[in-house]
């Protein structure tokens, strides 16, 4: 599975981006990889492509806030996908 391309940090926004909408496979590994409790680093490196051991300050600043934002989607986001769009 590839990841779509990536910023360090996902918007922040009170609605769901686009952002959002193409990562959400990318959040739902992120917060399986978490209740499983998966080492940090080797799932930025899984699914990222991240090496922590390189760029340890990126790694962890790309995986801690999209698991912040996965999390946010199950909090409030995913009400949003229920919303119908405007055209």
């Amino acid at each position: 599975m590839s990841t779509p391309t990536f910023d360090d940090c996902p918007p922040h926004s009170a609605r769901v981006t686009s952002y959002d909408e193409r990562h959400l496979a990318t959040y739902i590994r992120l917060l399986d990889a978490d209740a499983e409790g998966a080492d940090w680093r080797e799932v930025v490196s899984v699914i990222f492509g991240l090496d922590p051991e390189r760029e340890p300050q990126r790694a962890r600043i790309v995986h801690d806030s999209h698991l912040a934002r996965a999390r946010w989607m199950t909090q409030v986001g995913f009400e949003h996908l229920l919303e119908p769009r405007q055209q």
